[in-house]
């Protein structure tokens, strides 16, 4: 079956819907009506596009959180590229950049990280899915580029460790970074989020065994 316009408008305008009430409330306390009645459609639509609201789910994640975090990953290539070697600095300045200072817009960053800290706090089947096809791959690219410039760390399951380290700091800082700014007494502007950004990359530096000196990286 060939889709009209209209289908395909309507299909996008659910998957944004969704998304944001998603990232609002979480999986479970969406209801397929709540999406319709943003989306000004009739609840048939989701039946036609998605089949159902756990399919509905995993779309936006595949079709949206998927594709922002394509171009996180990209854009982290991007800046290592442009170090002449792959080092401990320069790999954990170009994550923690590709991520607090990256491609997306604030819309887009706040939807990202929000969904993301809505599905971590009650999982469901799409994690997996996610997991699979997004998050492990990139982890183990991260692994591979780390691991020849850490020859004292032998252990791969301590390796991973770090890196879910920097990446729990990145994703803290993204979701809260307004409440962070707040109890550090400063506004959340371009200067406090440099600042940000140099503590994580100091931060994940020390705890690979490296000193840094602000700028060096």
């Amino acid at each position: 079956m060939v889709k009209t316009v209209q289908d395909i408008s309507t299909r996008e305008r659910l998957l944004d819907e969704a998304e944001s009430l998603f990232a609002e409330k979480g999986y479970h306390a969406v209801t397929i009506r709540a999406v319709t009645r943003a989306a000004n459609c009739n609840l048939a639509a989701v039946n036609y596009h998605f089949g159902n609201k756990t399919k509905l789910y995993r779309e936006v994640f595949r079709t949206r959180w998927a594709a922002r975090a394509r171009r996180i990953q990209c854009r982290f290539r991007e800046l290592l590229a442009m170090h002449n070697v792959a080092s401990k600095e320069t790999i954990v300045e170009s994550l923690v950049r590709a991520f607090l200072s990256g491609p997306l817009t604030e819309d887009e960053r706040k939807r990202h990280f929000l969904l993301m800290t809505r599905e971590i706090a009650r999982p469901t089947d799409t994690f997996g899915m996610i997991a699979d096809e997004i998050i492990s791959p990139f982890f183990g690219e991260i692994m591979d580029a780390l691991r020849p410039c850490m020859p004292n760390i032998r252990d791969d399951n301590k390796l991973m460790l770090h890196i879910l380290s920097i990446f729990a700091m990145v994703l803290y800082f993204n979701f809260a970074r307004g409440p962070v700014a707040l109890l550090a007494g400063q506004r959340d502007d371009e200067a406090f989020r440099d600042q940000l950004l140099q503590q994580t990359i100091a931060f994940s530096l020390n705890g690979l065994g490296t000193h840094h000196r602000e700028g060096t990286a």
